[in-house]
């Protein structure tokens, strides 16, 4: 059984060569088509407008991560800005607020 009908491979077909002939433009720029993996999804998605056998498109599915791995993560998770918004900015030091804390600011002498 085909995955594609007659009137996918037209369009298809009919973009790839307006692409060749540099004629395809990007329907929401408007800029010019130059990559085959481009015009043949113009091709598919027009099809699929009209209504011809396409297979649906991919739906950009998130990946769960448990919570214990999303905690560990150091560098980009919530609590590392968590921890940004407690921080002063000195140039292009970050220092901890609790640096400033009285108890700190009277022993840094001594």
């Amino acid at each position: 059984m085909a995955r594609y009908g007659k009137k996918a491979g037209k369009k298809v077909e009919r973009a790839m060569r307006e692409r060749k002939q540099g004629k395809l433009r990007s329907g929401r720029s408007g800029k010019k088509v130059t990559s085959r993996r481009q015009a043949i999804a113009i091709g598919l998605s027009e099809a699929r407008r009209e209504g011809g056998k396409v297979p649906r498109k991919k739906s950009s599915s998130r990946k769960t991560t448990s919570s214990s791995k999303k905690r560990s993560n150091g560098s980009s998770g919530p609590a590392f800005w968590g921890r940004l918004a407690r921080c002063v900015s000195y140039g292009w030091m970050m220092i901890p607020a609790s640096h400033f804390l009285p108890s700190r600011i009277w022993s840094v002498g001594q």
